[in-house]
């Protein structure tokens, strides 16, 4: 009977240790593909996938303008059935009391689209032109395939582009205020920058004191670049 006892403790203990190095083994598992699913990504970061723009300065470097949202419009040409696009389309949301448009969310490209009842679209979210334009086909695709027939000519045009950039040193707005009143504003009480419009190309320029600089208004990438 001891030497039965002492051989099924035996059989317990070596069960014991199979099954804490089976799950130690499968917890070290994920984690060496975490690390290495980080090393394969930061070989590859930052991922800039049309979303960075580099310009030249005008000391022999360059900037880098980081494009953060992009807004568009469409028209598909075709009365849609708001009720409808919402029950059979996922990932969508209606409340016609509230708002009285379809907000529906693609997933690849990563974008917000907002669809009228007149076929009319406003995309946003996206950060370049051709995922705005790409998010835009993919929706007239699923619209297509609920039973709508949108227009062969879909009217799609870019209307603001917000991009950020950092010039690398402080600067001193009071000087930018004084040195063009006609195209600057700056009121700190009221805002912490300074408010530059750009004539040509038309647009607002957000200045700060360290050195960032918001730019707004653009219709184009050529525009944030100029």
């Amino acid at each position: 009977k001891h030497n039965a006892h002492r051989q099924q403790i035996v059989t317990k203990t070596q069960t014991t240790a199979m099954a804490d190095n089976a799950a130690s083994a499968a917890a070290a598992q994920p984690q060496s593909q975490s690390q290495d699913g980080q090393q394969s990504l930061s070989q590859f970061a930052p991922n800039l996938a049309g979303s960075v723009l580099e310009v030249p300065d005008m000391f022999g470097g360059s900037l880098l303008i980081r494009l953060q949202n992009m807004s568009a419009t469409a028209d598909l040409g075709v009365r849609l059935d708001l009720k409808q696009i919402a029950l059979r389309c996922r990932n969508t949301e209606f409340n016609p009391r509230r708002f009285a448009a379809v907000i529906m969310r693609l997933r690849e490209p990563r974008a917000t689209a907002l669809v009228f009842a007149s076929g009319k679209l406003v995309i946003t979210g996206t950060k370049s032109s051709h995922n705005s334009s790409l998010a835009t086909k993919k929706i007239a695709y699923i619209l297509e395939r609920v039973g709508f027939q949108p227009s062969s000519y879909i009217n799609f045009k870019v209307q603001n582009i917000v991009g950020t950039v950092d010039v690398g040193y402080p600067i001193r707005l009071e000087g930018v205020a004084f040195a063009h009143p006609t195209f600057s504003s700056y009121e700190p009480e009221l805002f912490p920058g300074l408010i530059y419009r750009l004539v040509q190309p038309r647009v607002v320029l957000l200045v700060f004191v360290s050195g960032k600089v918001v730019i707004t208004g653009a219709k184009t990438e050529e525009h944030l670049v100029e």
